[in-house]
């Protein structure tokens, strides 16, 4: 296994330093697997904060957002893997060296002061959240500049440009999913014009554009890029721009965030197994249960794009895809059993990976 994958490094940073005339085939492929990495890490906390949410109080604002971002991130997920295999790569996933950890940093490097936990829905949760899509100009502001999430991208968009001939257009896969949004298409990546168009949609669903906070790539009409819908839910408003100044403001409808079950933090290393502080059996099995979930999702994902035939790859993707759906269970059994002593938090999965 190549040390340089692991999910705690900083790959990604280093990869960055490296002047554009160094960035070979191999950069370009160790980029594309890091992209993959990245959009994996957001998909555990972010539904986290979605299951945890108690369905009945509120109007489904938060709910919708959330859910809409999550669907996001998977086309993102999917787009990235197809940037590795035109470059004749495979994408790296179930490997305990490579699977993002919780809590810690995001892979790569990418805002080093940042740790990615898992919890219910809570203001520091939606913080974090925002942390992990911030743009290196927002049109509003919310920490320090650091490496993001589209520096980096536009970094990997500038090794395509320079070279073009790289672009294989092998193992590419589609899923077409039109009702999630104009921008949810996993599509081949066979041109420079399509590696372009994905980058372009990957960034600007997170992080808006230049001149406004808006998904220029929405489900439904006013979408907000996922930092700035993740900074709305955080001050319960929406962002509306001031006519006389032109700046944007949160002074819009007010957001009515609703109640979520009290998911405490997964401490590091994970929820613990022996001792006082470990849970009762039967909370001990359904922690297993979702990682064997999780892990068998993530082997699930690797296969699609293993493969050279175009139509059992689609059938190995869509079922992987259906394998999504049995995350959800184990997590909210969790969420609803409390932990001993903890002023009422409860239990929440983990995501870690277990070999078969």
């Amino acid at each position: 296994m190549n040390a340089l994958l692991y999910a705690r490094s900083n790959r990604i940073v280093e990869l960055m330093e490296q002047p554009a005339e160094r960035r070979d085939a191999d950069w370009m492929r160790e980029a594309a697997q890091q992209a993959v990495l990245l959009e994996l890490a957001t998909l555990p906390p972010y539904l986290c904060g979605l299951w945890s949410i108690d369905a009945s109080p509120g109007d489904g604002t938060v709910v919708d957002t959330l859910r809409e971002i999550v669907f996001d991130e998977m086309s993102h997920f999917g787009l990235a893997c197809n940037l590795v295999t035109t470059l004749g790569g495979t994408p790296l996933l179930a490997d305990e060296t490579v699977v993002p950890r919780y809590p810690g940093p995001l892979p790569g490097g990418v805002r080093p002061d940042l740790s990615v936990f898992l919890s219910g829905l809570s203001k520091e949760a939606v913080k974090m959240y925002s942390r992990i899509e911030e743009p290196d100009h927002p049109l509003v502001r919310a920490v320090a500049e650091h490496t993001s999430i589209g520096a980096f991208y536009t970094a990997l968009l500038e090794a395509f440009r320079a070279h073009p001939e790289r672009i294989t257009g092998k193992r590419q896969l589609t899923m077409l999913m039109p009702h999630h949004g104009e921008g949810n298409d996993v599509v081949p990546l066979d041109t420079l014009a399509a590696v372009e168009s994905a980058i372009d949609v990957i960034k600007e669903q997170g992080e808006g554009t230049s001149a406004s906070p808006e998904n220029p790539y929405p489900g439904a009409a006013g979408e907000r890029a996922h930092f700035y819908a993740f900074r709305e839910i955080f001050h319960e408003r929406k962002l509306r721009k001031n006519p006389e100044t032109g700046r944007w403001e949160f002074k819009g409808d007010k957001i009515e965030v609703p109640t979520a079950l009290p998911m405490g933090r997964v401490p590091e290393g994970g929820w613990p197994r022996t001792g006082p502080s470990a849970p009762d059996a039967e909370t001990i099995q359904i922690l297993d249960e979702s990682n064997q979930a999780y892990s068998d999702l993530l082997r699930a994902l690797e296969k699609p794009w293993q493969v050279t035939d175009t139509s059992q790859a689609e059938d190995l993707l869509f079922a992987a895809v259906g394998q999504m759906s049995l995350l959800r269970d184990p997590a909210t059994r969790l969420m609803a059993r409390p932990i001993a002593g903890a002023g009422g938090a409860t239990y929440g999965p983990e995501f870690r990976y277990v070999a078969p």
